[in-house]
Parts: C-alpha cells; structure tokens; sequence
C-alpha cells in the first residue's frame, strides 16, 4: 500500500498579513521542523484550540501527533492585540486558548468551530470579527516589523519610528515575543530562505538577504534552525518528489 504523506495547503487571509493554512499529518515519516519566522498562529487540532508562541528556534512537532489541523497565521506583531496575550508570555510554547481566556468563551468558540464545515474558515471569520473588535495593531511596532522585513537595521528603523533603544525592546518584547534584533535575525534567514527556493546560490542568496557572507547564513541556519542549509534542502526535495508541500514557518502543535 502506497504510504501517505503530508498535506499542506495556505490562502492569504481576509485579514491583512495573515494566511490560512491546513495540514494532514498521517502516521509514517517525521514531520520536517517548523523555523521561526516571527509570528504567531491560532491552531485547531484534535477539538481545542492552541496559541503558538513566536520560536526563537526550530520547532520540532511531536511524532505522536498526527491528523488534521487548520489555522491562522498572523503576521509579526499583530497577534498580542486579537489574542489579549504579551507575545513573549507564549514565546517558544503552545498553549491551549483555555489557559489564557475565559473558558465559557473558549467552549462557545471551539464548539462553533467544531460545528463548521470548513474550520480554517471558522477561524478566518473569528479573527476578522475580533479584529474589528480590538482595533489594529499598534502602529509602531507595525512600522518596525516592515522596516525589519525589508532588511533595514534595528538603529535605522527604531529612529525611524522615534522610538530609544529601551522602548523599542520593550515594545518589541511584547509584540513580537523577543528583541528587534532576534526578529530581524528570523526574518532575514526567512528572507534568504526564500531566495534559495528561487534558484539563487547559497552565497547568492546571503547577500541579497543581508548576510555579510555564505558562512554567516550558515551560522544563522545552524544557530535559528539547527540544522544546515543542505539538509534542510535535501529533506525539502524529498517532499517535493512525494507531492508534500509543508509550511516554512507554519507554527504546528505540540
């Protein structure tokens, strides 16, 4: 019997910067780590409801789970405000909703996410109404996430939004789950990542990602991911040969 292999599949969301993303994990092979990649996600897996923390390294999902989840991306920074959490109180952690909200509020969204024909959906359209709900995101820490993910320094962005070095890492802390400089460090190997799937050579690919050099990109690959640009590549193509797309920086269950 042919064995089956993982499903991925995301949208962009309704909600700006987010994306919706599904997963069937069938018994078999590992999953590949999850790298950090600065946000955070609203996950529904075996009937509840998980918050994944910002990762400051590799995730490595549980072999014990397995089956079908879906879920919410958040870009960078936005998740605090719609979640009512501090990122860093769940940095490199999931946790279930219940532990952080109130639990009859927790029973009446898991039911009606139960009770969905299309959960991902579910999760779409409570995202929407609470965003509408608490109001964007604060709008400094917003200019800081695009400032960093188009690669300019931590100095030139925290002048840029007329914020000191405290207040930038305190707001940083609580938005983002870690320092601007951890999250300019994940969003430039997310950055570099993402050339290299284009074709571009390692050394190539560091460069225009803002590494000084391929062996800096390989000490952030090694220090962020643990493990090297190689393998994680090599195990890339061997997916993409048996049709398993998987999420780069898709934050799974525990």
């Amino acid at each position: 019997m042919p064995r089956r292999h993982q499903r991925y599949q995301e949208r962009p969301s309704r909600l700006g910067g987010a994306v919706v993303w599904t997963l069937d994990v069938p018994p078999g092979p590992p999953a590949r780590s999850v790298l950090p990649d600065g946000c955070m996600d609203l996950i529904w897996t075996a009937g509840r409801l998980v918050v994944a923390g910002p990762d400051t390294h590799a995730f490595e999902v549980d072999p014990r789970n397995r089956g079908s989840c879906a879920a919410i991306r958040f870009a960078p920074g936005t998740a605090p405000a719609l979640l009512g959490v501090p990122a860093h109180e769940v940095r490199d952690h999931r946790v279930d909703l219940a532990a952080l909200w109130p639990r009859t509020a927790v029973a009446a969204l898991t039911e009606r996410i139960a009770r969905s024909a299309d959960p991902a959906a579910a999760l779409e359209e409570f995202a929407l109404a609470r965003s509408a709900e608490t109001g964007p995101p604060d709008p400094l820490t917003a200019a800081v996430a695009d400032g960093l993910r188009r690669g300019r320094s931590v100095a030139s962005t925290a002048a840029e939004v007329g914020l000191g070095a405290r207040q930038l890492h305190r707001r940083s802390l609580a938005a983002f789950g870690y320092g601007p400089k951890t999250l300019a460090r994940i969003l430039r190997l997310q950055r570099a990542l993402a050339l290299v799937r284009t074709g571009l050579p390692y050394a190539e690919a560091a460069g225009a990602a803002g590494c000084t050099d391929q062996a800096h990109l390989a000490r952030e690959m090694r220090d962020l991911a643990g493990t090297t640009l190689g393998a994680y590549f090599a195990a890339g193509e061997a997916e993409a040969n048996n049709d398993t797309p998987h999420p780069s920086g898709s934050s799974t269950t525990a």
